[in-house]
């Protein structure tokens, strides 16, 4: 009898890059807040163009705030990495049986037996930067950043919310009156949030429609606020 060949096992995993990190924090904002603003602005003032002036002015400025944001979260995240290793390089120099003793612990907490747990810690020892690649992963939880992620990132979220921004902002370029402008800037949003919330999602992992139906909700709370607020104050 021929032994039964086993189905293939294919592992369904989601993987979010850095990238779609930041255009997900670089979107989100800007497809919601310019928005609003210019819905604001419209319960208050019919021209066009002064919203198309102040719209522009959020996003150049909203832009920079997010990409500068994106920035100092990337460089701290760069340095603290390397404030920590420095700090285990010291004590594999001063205090070398001590961090065996942590490396033995790690390999005590999944389960391997005292012998094995020796081999391998002093396995790892031989080499001190195998050994100090460890301790951060394995006793600190941290990998290493790569160098250039915080000016990719700023360039990616501060990219991303100005692009996300001018979706909304376009229907007043073309249209004087801003009372007719911003029913197209409206459609123009919603459906803007439902693409990018069903990407989000899917990305994310996340049931798509729901994810979307959320997001476009939140843009519409956002801009309705703005509005009734701007009706109010006028």
């Amino acid at each position: 009898m021929r032994t039964p060949v086993p189905a293939i096992h294919t592992e369904q995993h989601t993987h979010s890059s850095n990238f779609i990190k930041d255009v997900v924090i670089g979107m989100s904002d800007g497809l919601t807040v310019p928005f609003a603003l210019a819905a604001g602005l419209t319960g208050a003032v019919s021209q066009s163009s002064l919203i198309v002036i102040a719209g522009l002015a959020e996003i150049a400025a909203g832009s920079i705030a997010m990409g500068l944001g994106g920035y100092l979260a990337g460089k701290t995240e760069q340095d603290y990495y390397e404030s920590e290793r420095r700090r285990e390089e010291t004590e594999v120099e001063t205090v070398p049986e001590m961090e065996k003793a942590e490396v033995r612990n790690f390999f005590r907490s999944i389960g391997l037996s005292t012998e094995v747990q020796d081999m391998a810690t002093e396995e790892i020892a031989k080499d001190k930067k195998q050994w100090i690649d460890f301790m951060m992963k394995f006793e600190l939880g941290l990998d290493e950043p790569n160098p250039k992620r915080a000016t990719k990132s700023a360039l990616n979220i501060g990219g991303s919310y100005a692009v996300g921004g001018l979706i909304p902002l376009f229907p007043y370029f073309i249209i004087p009156d801003s009372q007719q402008a911003i029913v197209y800037s409206i459609i123009a949003a919603l459906i803007s949030l439902f693409v990018f919330g069903y990407f989000k999602s899917k990305a994310t992992g996340v049931p798509v429609f729901s994810g979307a139906i959320k997001i476009v909700l939140i843009g519409a709370v956002a801009a309705g606020s703005a509005f009734l607020i701007a009706k109010l104050l006028q």
